[in-house]
């Protein structure tokens, strides 16, 4: 009975591990990246993941579309996961 009880913890142990290493850097990261999104306004510099700068010029509740450099005739709409990073317009 000795080393099942061994077993049990070392298989707890190891569960604990990867519960540290992976699943809650992983979820904080999710979380940072859902207040991110959420604080997105029109007007707002945005990076988007394929490397683009960018400012918001709408935003609907999944999407939003972005305006790439002076001209007015570039604009995309894309999934408002694709933004890594958002710069607030000045005021």
């Amino acid at each position: 009975m000795g080393s099942g009880l061994v077993i049990v913890v070392y298989i707890v142990l190891i569960v604990g591990m990867m519960y540290f290493l992976a699943i809650r850097p992983q979820k904080k990261q999710e979380k940072k990246q859902k207040e991110l999104l959420d604080s997105m306004d029109i007007g707002d510099s945005v990076l988007t993941s394929s490397g683009f700068y960018g400012m918001i010029i709408d935003i609907t509740e999944d999407t939003v579309i972005v305006e790439f450099g002076n001209n007015k005739n570039c604009r995309i709409p894309m999934q408002k996961q694709a933004i890594v990073d958002v710069e607030k317009a000045e005021v």
